[in-house]
């Protein structure tokens, strides 16, 4: 007996003292760095970055075992006045990285048993999310979206361009209004695809201000930024008054010099702006899991969960945990989450499991700055040998040629006007080489991948440019939802196999043949009238002309007229604007004549029916010569082939 009385005191005395260990190491980073190592590290890889994209203003924070080892800024806040760049003063603008925030708030709202992460998100809002898809086919008995898909990125909502970004205070809408004006129709089922959604994070904002009963920026302000003393962050815009002097003007350098750009204003959940230092506090935070100075965010065991993975689509992926962006970089396991606008890219890394933070954030340039950036200190402070390449499996040109083809995003639109966007933004083209690599073409470069598993390839390439949602080195094939072969990489995105009628190179071919035939069928028969006119007299027009004839060939002129002026509008409206990098329709600038235009697509309609319909008409009553008829055919296929691009681009 005495012998197990000791026994418990000496090992409760273990175990107290293993607490009492792990306690005071749980935060120690494995990773000393020197903070004069570090900032000579980030002003030679950092500077070079800035010279190279002309980047104006940039900041720098870099936490490691709970400290703050380097808190730096670059360049100028303000060129005109060469204001310099201070880490805990100038403010930017972090756009989707706001969205950890609101991430955040869910999980606070979780522990508290306000909200289940697995509860149909009906429950909480004052409006109703359809029951069911409006695009495809299983359109009813779907399980219903809870906010795990919306932290997961999988509520299978269509995605779009309209309405995300403004240069006007007038066009941003309260938080209720946006998520009702701005809903869109459900595409897949929910927990299937995984598809970046900007609307899930704003909806998601929204339950936080419904379930709270507070203001949503007021919220994150009094349960984040208060207890972390981030006194320089905000999701108010414009800025407070006390704020609006510090923030980092935005510039894009154009024809040799740097022009800035006006503020930008976005939905809510998107809508933050803070320091590096602030960010900093932030990042502790999390590594800390949810404590820092005696102030609490969330409890251990909720911090734990929040970085924990919460969706994949293959185990050789990462995909994303609770709000965080899942990545494997140098061996290392990483969480994170970038954002960008018109003109600032910003993004925030954490290596829970060796204690590390880095956050980069600069106006001007590219996105692909701060991953190259944070590339760059991986293999600076993590370096890792590069694996042997294995040789290409036996009839590995088989299997892998049935991956070939064009696969567009399937964050995009499916039944709005920003559909047709998917045929120049966001593609993935799948080739094979004679022994069976796959040659993947994305965001401007082709890499060859290897396959190392049945459907699943790894990237070749030796130098590692990541792209925004992932860094691009493993996919997987598989089937989406309906049937369609899909691409899935790492990170919050996945592309779906477009059948041939969506492909941009049918289409691309299918749009300029009809509008060649239009157009050149306009100037002939124009200048055809123009001569007769000037080369007879009035009195000998042959009858051909006349009557119903003459009214059918003055319909397709008035189409081709009409296909002319929507090509030229096209051109002007499309012009991107060269500070924002998009043309001015993006971000509601669009010009007043341009609503002149806006039943074109539906007079363009009218007529094409009404060509088809005489066509049917000149034969049966022989207007003109056989190789008039026959013109005016070719002219009709071209019409209904242009309608049908209208209709299935939803220009009408």
């Amino acid at each position: 007996m005495e012998l197990l009385r000791k026994a418990y005191i000496y090992g409760f005395c273990a175990a107290c003292a293993t607490f009492f260990f792990i306690s005071n190491t749980a935060f120690a980073s494995t990773l000393k760095l020197d903070a004069a190592d570090v900032e000579k590290f980030f002003d030679a890889a950092i500077q070079q970055q800035m010279a190279e994209f002309n980047i104006p203003n940039a900041a720098v924070t870099i936490v490691v075992g709970g400290e703050v080892v380097m808190a730096k800024g670059y360049g100028y806040a303000e060129l005109d006045k060469e204001i310099p760049v201070d880490p805990g003063k100038t403010l930017f603008r972090i756009a989707s990285t706001s969205k950890l925030f609101t991430w955040t708030a869910v999980m606070q709202l979780a522990e508290q048993g306000k909200i289940c992460l697995k509860t149909d998100i009906n429950e909480y809002l004052d409006f109703e999310i359809p029951a069911s898809l409006a695009y495809g086919q299983h359109q009813s008995d779907l399980e219903p979206i809870t906010l795990n898909h919306l932290m997961s990125h999988t509520p299978g909502f269509e995605d779009y361009v309209t309405g995300l970004f403004s240069l006007n205070e007038n066009h941003v809408l309260p938080l209720a209004q946006h998520v009702r004006k701005y809903l869109p129709a459900r595409i897949f089922p929910p927990g299937e695809v995984i598809a970046y959604s900007n609307y899930g994070a704003a909806l998601a904002a929204y339950i936080v201000e419904q379930v709270s009963g507070v203001p949503f920026a007021q919220y994150i302000e009094d349960n984040i930024f208060e207890p972390l003393l981030m006194k320089q962050s905000t999701f108010e815009q414009p800025l407070p008054e006390r704020m609006a002097s510090n923030m980092a003007r935005a510039y894009r350098y154009v024809e040799g010099e740097f022009q800035e750009g006006k503020f930008e204003f976005f939905d809510q959940a998107g809508s933050m702006s803070s320091t590096a230092s602030d960010m900093a506090r932030f990042m502790l935070a999390h590594l800390q899991r949810g404590q820092l100075e005696g102030a609490s965010i969330l409890r251990e065991e909720t911090a734990i969960k929040m970085h924990s993975q919460l969706f994949t689509h293959h185990p050789f992926l990462d995909g994303m945990a609770h709000g965080f962006v899942e990545g494997r970089y140098n061996e290392k396991r990483v969480l994170s989450h970038g954002g960008g606008t018109l003109l600032y890219y910003n993004d925030l890394y954490i290596l829970p499991e060796e204690q590390v933070g880095l956050f980069i954030v600069h106006s001007g340039g590219h996105h692909i700055v701060h991953n190259e950036l944070f590339q760059a200190f991986m293999d600076h402070y993590f370096p890792v040998d590069d694996a042997p390449v294995p040789p290409p499996h036996l009839n590995m040109a088989e299997r892998s040629s049935k991956y070939t083809g064009e696969y567009n995003q399937n964050r995009r639109s499916f039944t709005g006007e920003d559909k047709f966007l998917s045929l120049f933004m966001g593609q993935i083209h799948v080739d094979v080489d004679k022994e069976g690599y796959l040659l993947v073409s994305h965001m401007g470069e082709t890499n060859q991948f290897l396959e190392i598993d049945p459907g699943v390839y790894y990237n070749l390439r030796e130098s590692r440019t990541p792209d925004v949602y992932g860094n691009f080195q493993t996919i997987v094939f598989g089937n989406d939802p309906f049937g369609n072969t899909m691409l899935m990489p790492d990170g919050p995105m996945s592309y779906s196999k477009a059948p041939w009628y969506e492909t941009t190179i049918f289409n691309l071919i299918i749009a300029v043949s009809a509008v060649l035939i239009v157009i050149i069928s306009l100037f002939y028969w124009g200048i055809k009238a123009f001569i007769q006119r000037i080369m007879r007299d009035k009195s000998k027009q042959p009858k051909e002309v006349s009557g119903v004839a003459q009214i059918a060939k003055g319909t397709a002129m008035a189409f081709g007229f009409l296909t002319f002026v929507s090509i030229l509008e096209t051109i002007v409206l499309s012009q991107p604007d060269p500070v924002y990098g998009l043309p001015a329709t993006a971000y509601g600038e669009t010009p007043a004549w341009a609503s002149l235009f806006e039943l074109m697509p539906l007079m363009m309609a009218i007529l094409g029916i009404a060509v088809v319909i005489f066509t049917v008409i000149a034969w049966w009553k022989g207007y003109w010569r056989i190789p008039g008829r026959i013109h005016y055919s070719l002219f009709a296929a071209a019409t209904i082939l242009l309608l049908w691009l209208f209709s299935y681009w939803n220009f009408i």
